[in-house]
C-alpha cells in the first residue's frame, strides 16, 4: 500500500458537516474524502425539514434549549443544549451568506414551520421539503470555488491509522473501479464527519452508504462511544416497497396531516396530548405496534393539504407519485424506519474525541444535544455548530498553514463490497432485536447473530458490524425504555435524569460474548 503524507488536514465524509467545516478551515489546505460525487450519497441532502433555530419573536434561544431538554428524555447535557441554541441563528444566516436558499416571507424574515416537540415554529426551510438539498449546492458550489480544498471524489476511508495512542491518517480505498487508493494518507488532523448508522437496519431512510462505518472505524481504533442505544427511527417513512425508504417529512403533520389506520381511525389519538406532533419516539412506535396489528398505518394529507401539496411538498409528492400514489387523494402507506443515530463518537465540546489527533462532527458524533430523542431538525443545526468547532479548534491545535500539494494517491481496481448476503443477514438482525421495540432475549440474538456473521466476513465488512455491535451491546446494557430505545420488558420510563452510556469496542465485544454465553444456557 501506498503511503502519502501532506500537511493537509484530513475530513472523511463530504456532507453538510464535512463540507462546512472545510469552508470554516480555509485557507488552510484540507482533503475531503467523498465515495460519490460531490453533493451525493450523503444523508444530509435528503433532510427534508430544514434547521431549527429560533429566528423570529416570541420564540428565543432559552425555548429551543427547553425544547431540545424536554425532547430528549432526561439524558440531554443542559449546557450543550444552551450553547448550541445560542448559536443557531449566526449559522442559519451563514448559510444565506453562503447562498442557500431559504424560503423568505414577503417582507425578508424566513418561512418557519413547526415540528414535532417544538413550542414554536422554528425550523427553516427551503422549497417546503427540500432544505438539505438545497443546503448542500450552495455548499459544493462554495467548496468548488475554494482553492485549499482539495476533493477525492470515488473513495472512501478503510481504517484509521493509530501510532501511540494519537491518529496519524487514514487508510483509503476506491469506492468504485478505479476510485483512488488504496493508500496510507499521514495527516496532522482527521476529522470524522462520514454520517450514522440508519443503513444497519432493513428499514431505513439513509441512503445505502451509510451504514455505520465512521464509528465502527472510530471504536476499532480505541475511541470511546457515547449513547450507542438511542436509534431514531422515524415514523413517517413510505412504506412501498423500497430500499431505501423515501421520507415524508415532519412539516407535514406541522400542516395538520394525519396517521390513520386502514379503517380511518386516527392512530395517535388516545396515546399522547399533541397527537401527530408527539415526539418521534412516541409517534413511531404507535405507527410500529399499529403496523404489527395489521392496521395498515397511513398519513392523510387530504383534508391539511390537499392538492397543495405538490407546490408545498415536491420532494414527498414526487416519491409518492413515482410508487404510483396521488397523496392529494389517497392516505399514503408509512413505516416507522431507522433514519438518526443520536449516539456515535464521544466528543468535547470543541469536537475532540477520546483519541488525540481525530475530531469528529454530524451524525457520526454524539455530543450531547440530543439525549434519548432528537428534537426534529435539531441534527442539521449540530452537524453546523461542530462543524465550525471542530475547524476552530483544528486550526488552532496544528502550526500555520504552509501551501499543500495536491494528494494524488494510485488507481485502485474495483472495490471490495461486503458480502450483499452477509449484509441482508446484517440489517435484518439488527431491525429484529434493536428495532422499534427490544428486549434482552431479542437483543442477545442479535450480538449472537452478529457475531456470526462477521466471523470470516472480511474487512469491508468490520466497521459495520463493530458498529451493529456496539448499539446492541449498548441497549441490552441499558435496562430501563428511554426516548427512543424502548424495551418491552421494561416498559416504564423513569423519571428524572438519566445517565449517558460510554462504551469501547473492547467492552461491547465483552457483553457481546456474555449475551452468547446466555443465549446457550
Amino acid at each position: 500500500m501506498e503511503r502519502i503524507a501532506t500537511p493537509r488536514a484530513v475530513i472523511v465524509g463530504a456532507g453538510l458537516a464535512g463540507l462546512y467545516a472545510a469552508l470554516a478551515l480555509a485557507p488552510r489546505p484540507v482533503l475531503v474524502i467523498s465515495p460519490e460525487p460531490l453533493g451525493e450519497g450523503a444523508s444530509s441532502a435528503w433532510a427534508q425539514g430544514g434547521v431549527a433555530a429560533a429566528l423570529a419573536p416570541p420564540d428565543d434561544a432559552a425555548a429551543h434549549a427547553a425544547d431540545t431538554l424536554r425532547a430528549g428524555a432526561g439524558l440531554v447535557d443542559a449546557a450543550v443544549a444552551q450553547a448550541v441554541t445560542a448559536e443557531a441563528r449566526a449559522h442559519v444566516l451563514e448559510l444565506t451568506r453562503l447562498g442557500a436558499p431559504f424560503d423568505r416571507t414577503a417582507g425578508g424574515g424566513y418561512v418557519l414551520s413547526r415540528e414535532a416537540a417544538h413550542s414554536f415554529a422554528r425550523v427553516a426551510r427551503i422549497g417546503g421539503d427540500g432544505a438539505g438539498a438545497g443546503i448542500m449546492r450552495a455548499l459544493v458550489e462554495r467548496v468548488r470555488e475554494t482553492p485549499s480544498i482539495q476533493v477525492l471524489e470515488g473513495a472512501c476511508a478503510a481504517g484509521l491509522e493509530v501510532a501511540d495512542g494519537r491518529v496519524t491518517g487514514v487508510r483509503i480505498a476506491p469506492a468504485r473501479p478505479g476510485g483512488p487508493g488504496p493508500a496510507s494518507i499521514e495527516a496532522p488532523a482527521v476529522l470524522l464527519a462520514a454520517g450514522g448508522a440508519g443503513g444497519l437496519f432493513a428499514l431505513t431512510t439513509n441512503p445505502a452508504r451509510i451504514r455505520g462505518q465512521a464509528l465502527g472505524m472510530a471504536a476499532r481504533a480505541g475511541a470511546a462511544i457515547a449513547d450507542a442505544e438511542f436509534v431514531q427511527f422515524h415514523p413517517t417513512a413510505l412504506d412501498v416497497g423500497l430500499d431505501p425508504a423515501p421520507l415524508a417529512t415532519e412539516a407535514l403533520r406541522g400542516e395538520g396531516a394525519t396517521l390513520v389506520d386502514r379503517h380511518g381511525r386516527r392512530i395517535m389519538a388516545g396515546l399522547h396530548p399533541d397527537l401527530e406532533l408527539a415526539p418521534r419516539d412516541v409517534v413511531a412506535r404507535a405507527v410500529y405496534a399499529c403496523a404489527r396489528a395489521g392496521g395498515r398505518p397511513m398519513l392523510d394529507t387530504r383534508a391539511a393539504l390537499g392538492p397543495r401539496i405538490d407546490a408545498a411538498f415536491p420532494a414527498v409528492a414526487a416519491a409518492c407519485r413515482r410508487a404510483g400514489l396521488d397523496p392529494a387523494r389517497q392516505p399514503i402507506p408509512v413505516a416507522a424506519a431507522a433514519h438518526y443515530h443520536m449516539g456515535g463518537i464521544e466528543t468535547d465540546a470543541a469536537g475532540r474525541s477520546s483519541l488525540p489527533g481525530l475530531w469528529a462532527c454530524g451524525e457520526a458524533a454524539s455530543t450531547g444535544l440530543h439525549g434519548a430523542n432528537r428534537l426534529a431538525s435539531n441534527g442539521l443545526l449540530e452537524a453546523l455548530v461542530y462543524a465550525a468547532r471542530c475547524a476552530r479548534d483544528i486550526d488552532a491545535a496544528l502550526p500555520p498553514a504552509v501551501p499543500a500539494a495536491p494528494v494524488a494517491p494510485p488507481r485502485g481496481a474495483a472495490p471490495e463490497g461486503p458480502d450483499p448476503a452477509r449484509l441482508a443477514r446484517l440489517r435484518r438482525a439488527m431491525t429484529a432485536g434493536a428495532g422499534v421495540v427490544r428486549d434482552a432475549p431479542g437483543l442477545r440474538a442479535a450480538l449472537r447473530e452478529i457475531a456470526g456473521i462477521e466471523a470470516g466476513a472480511g474487512p469491508a465488512l468490520a466497521d459495520m458490524t463493530a458498529a451493529a455491535t456496539l448499539i446492541a451491546a449498548a441497549a441490552l446494557a441499558r435496562g430501563e425504555s428511554r426516548g427512543a430505545h424502548f424495551r418491552a420488558d421494561r416498559p416504564e420510563a423513569p423519571t428524572g435524569e438519566g445517565r449517558r452510556s460510554r462504551l469501547t469496542l473492547d467492552r461491547a465485544l465483552e457483553i457481546r460474548a456474555e449475551a452468547a454465553r446466555e443465549t446457550d444456557a
